[in-house]
């Protein structure tokens, strides 16, 4: 496919400075920093980066077996030649360190013009429009989706190669000495600073500081290309480089290289008139939104300075494609699973979405439903030879090409395969029947409507939806792990359908993410679980006796909270012939819920000391007002009783034993007690005690409007004539009631939703499947979007009118709501 450019192990070793041990005749074409994401295992070299809750040699046994034989560590026990006798191995003082030194070398390889973009927001939609605007000019190399970390810069700038011409990187950076070092692994030639925003702020001294450190990123740039509406940043830009680098700059109000005359939009489609070199020039674009706008001239002001043709812009500015920031997932006829990636395709953002894929259902065969690639750079013969070999390494059981440049090499692809000239060839063949109990990615360019595909096999509910952004939730994750002692384990809550977001796709995220346990309500959950692919441990909160047959053979461990729950388990397992199974005690130290007292300890011992039937595998309790400060005494007090109690039954046993007791608002509130284990529940969906403004929203409640009706004030509307207008009014009807979970308190003013950015208030009662809000003083139409709680709305305020907590609202959420799964 590309030139890649081979690196003898021995002198990556130079190049990072560090010392060799080990078989020293490796090639090296390929980094990894993932061990969950491998390709070329035996071309790989990989990285072992240490970080606060993650540390990559963990991996490398793991990693060998697999096949790769190159590693970059720091710690020196890693380095075991005895057990991995084909293996090299780089000892350095820093794998980051080490991984940006090779980047920064393999950059000098390279001659041709390097485009580098800064800014807190837009940096990835004006690269990827440059590679789009650009792509049949030049053999572009750019930063996979959003690469653009310390980790993300030196792996795309890895990617440079010899059969190129031009290269477009994005940097991004969230405190003070970090550009910096992007800066020299870059090495730009020509810069892009997009917007200055709120990201990140809380980590500098000022606004200024900031936006210094983010233009350190130019140093090495002949020019710097910006919009000089932003004061401060044109300001910033002339006072660093005016004198030594060329400035181009556009903006609306002021008389620069390219300034703004007008701009007009009508429906889809925005045409922008402005002044370049003393000439008027005009651009249409299939955007209409502000941050587009600005993204599209910024884009037009480089082409410009690039000196491309008039003619050529406005041709490739229509063609513009929007941006896939985020993979849907959705769910599918005959149980599938489908994932929607269909507004761009190309090799890059194709390997990132079978990577997604792969975290999915692990059970479930993989079908790839694929479209031409245009605009790559290489022949047909190149490009689907590479996508076969993708394939095969991504062990995908199935695909469907479609286009006429797939369809001509379908000689190349090994595994079980049709093709279709288009997409309509293709619908007019469709037999839902042949997708059963798979994992689908619909992946195609924007020109082959690739959503006809995904309409016809995505399972048909209503219009009301719950999108679940799965980067938040990894947010949030990330987030209380931080919190955490690197050798604190964390069992995260999956019961009551994930608190409404999904069992089973937030399993499979949790356990890709590497979480130690998981933890249900009932054993039926459990079940789901496992059938679903999860095969880390999973904790029964509340097990009942009739299932403990079932809960043995699915490898379920119960809650033991009772002296009668203790002996019919045992009888259980000798039923079923089974020794050594775990099991997990629950204490009572004044949640007065499930759990045993102190006077119930010494008959617990006796029942399960030396009984080989049980393994003892964690003891646990649970805090009544771990998020209130005014119960922190009596929290104290259980967190105590419970080292007391905990330690009185530990001691009887040869083995170690796990130990938890805090919940979400535990591990912030009180990290002394984090023990062996913390359980994180309501946190991991974006609710917190203490932080709210470290979590992100994860879920987002969503609905239509249906009918829209003029209603005279003489008028009632709704069941029992209760709303009562005091003017005309304009309803609206939305296809959300009680049974999608939409409470029934809500109704006759008391809840309200919003639409296009204002707040209707719900008039009459909530119905089964309906509701009605009034319209009367704001722009809606038929089809609008409704937004029950989300982003702009939190489910805590929702919460809040309704006088309950946020469980209970995402809990009731009814299992009819489609939920859609989106990641970037």
């Amino acid at each position: 496919m590309s030139a890649v450019q081979s690196y003898p192990i021995q002198l990556v070793a130079e190049i990072v400075q560090g010392q060799f041990f080990g078989f020293g005749h490796h090639i090296i074409t390929s980094l990894s920093i993932d061990s969950r994401s491998l390709q070329l295992p035996e071309e790989s070299l990989f990285f072992a980066l240490v970080g606060k809750r993650h540390n990559g040699h963990s991996y490398i046994k793991d990693l060998y077996q697999r096949g790769v034989r190159a590693f970059v560590v720091s710690e020196q026990e890693a380095i075991q030649l005895d057990n991995y006798p084909e293996a090299a191995f780089i000892c350095v003082e820093d794998s980051l360190v080490a991984l940006q030194k090779l980047a920064e070398n393999h950059r000098m390889n390279f001659s041709y013009p390097v485009i580098a973009i800064t800014g807190s927001n837009g940096k990835t939609i004006v690269k990827e429009w440059l590679y789009q605007l650009l792509n049949e000019s030049y053999s572009i190399v750019r930063s996979p989706k959003s690469y653009n970390s310390q980790v993300g810069v030196p792996l795309s700038v890895w990617n440079m190669n010899k059969e190129a011409d031009l290269a477009i990187f994005e940097a991004g950076i969230s405190q003070v000495g970090e550009m910096q070092k992007l800066a020299n692994i870059i090495r730009p030639s020509f810069g892009i600073f997009t917007h200055l925003g709120e990201a990140h702020r809380e980590n500098f001294a000022n606004e200024e500081q900031k936006l210094d450190e983010k233009l350190k990123l130019f140093a090495s740039c002949q020019s710097i290309a910006y919009c000089a509406d932003q004061a401060n940043v044109h300001e910033s830009i002339t006072r660093l480089y005016g004198a030594q680098k060329e400035l181009i700059s556009w903006a609306r109000n002021q008389k620069v290289d390219l300034q703004v005359v007008s701009v007009q939009t009508n429906k889809n489609q925005t045409l922008v008139r402005a002044r370049y070199k003393n000439k008027e020039r005009e651009v249409s674009f299939p955007f209409t939104d502000k941050a587009s706008i600005e993204n599209a001239i910024t884009c037009w002001l480089c082409l410009l300075n690039l000196a491309v043709a008039d003619q050529t812009i406005r041709k490739a500015f229509l063609q513009l494609e929007p941006i896939a920031m985020r993979l849907e997932i959705k769910e599918g006829t005959g149980n599938c699973t489908l994932i929607n990636d269909y507004y761009n395709s190309d090799l890059g953002s194709l390997e990132i979405a079978l990577d997604l894929m792969n975290q999915q259902q692990k059970e479930k065969s993989k079908t790839l439903i694929l479209s031409d690639i245009f605009q790559s750079g290489y022949t047909n013969a190149q490009l689907y030879q590479a996508i076969a070999k993708l394939l095969q390494q991504k062990k995908i059981t199935r695909l469907i090409g479609i286009g006429e440049g797939i369809s001509s090499q379908a000689k190349r692809f090994t595994c079980p395969a049709s093709f279709y000239r288009s997409t309509e060839v293709f619908l007019a063949d469709l037999n839902r029947n042949q997708f059963k109990n798979e994992t689908i990615l619909i992946k195609g360019a924007r020109n082959f409507h690739f959503e006809r595909i995904s309409n016809a096999l995505q399972y048909k509910a209503h219009q009301t939806v719950l999108e679940v952004n799965l980067n938040a939730m990894v947010h949030n994750l990330n987030y209380f792990r931080s919190l955490l002692r690197p050798s604190t384990k964390m069992v995260v809550m999956v019961k009551a359908f994930s608190y409404g977001s999904g069992s089973s796709e937030i399993a499979n995220l949790l356990q890709y993410h590497r979480v130690d346990y998981l933890a249900v309500a009932i054993a039926d959950e459990g079940v789901e679980l496992r059938n679903s692919g999860i095969n880390i441990p999973i904790m029964v909160m509340n097990p009942e006796p009739h299932s403990f047959d079932t809960m043995i053979e699915y490898h379920l461990e119960p809650e033991i909270y009772n002296h009668a729950i203790c002996l019919e388990f045992e009888k259980a397992l000798k039923r079923n012939g089974v020794k050594g199974y775990p099991i997990h005690i629950k204490l009572d130290t004044g949640m007065h819920r499930l759990g045993f007292v102190q006077q119930d300890i010494e008959l617990l011992l006796q029942r399960i000391v030396n009984n080989d039937h049980f393994l003892i595998a964690s003891v646990f309790s649970h805090l009544a007002g771990a998020d209130e400060e005014l119960h922190d005494e009596f929290t104290a007090q259980q967190i105590e009783l419970f080292t007391q109690w905990s330690e009185q039954i530990r001691t009887q046993f040869p083995y170690p034993i796990i130990r938890h007791v805090l919940n979400s608002a535990g591990i912030e509130r009180f990290p002394q007690a984090q023990f062996e284990m913390v359980r994180l529940g309501i946190g991991l969906y974006g609710v917190s005690s203490l932080h709210q403004r470290e979590l992100m929203n994860v879920s987002s409640l969503k609905t239509t409007i249906s009918q829209i009706k003029e209603i005279s004030k003489e008028c009632t509307v709704g069941y029992g004539r209760k709303g009562r207008l005091k003017s005309d009014t304009r309803i609206g009807v939305i296809p959300i009631g009680y049974a999608d979970g939409f409470n029934r308190r809500l109704g006759n003013g008391l809840g309200k939703v919003l639409v296009n950015g204002q707040f209707a208030p719900v008039v009459g009662n909530v119905c089964m499947d309906m509701s009605m809000i009034d319209l009367t003083n704001i722009n809606a139409k038929e089809g609008d979007s409704v937004l029950i709680f989300g982003d702009h709305y939190p489910v805590t305020q929702l919460a809040e009118q309704l006088g309950t907590i946020p469980y209970e609202i995402l809990t009731t959420i009814s299992r009819r709501v489609k939920r859609i799964y989106f990641q970037e």
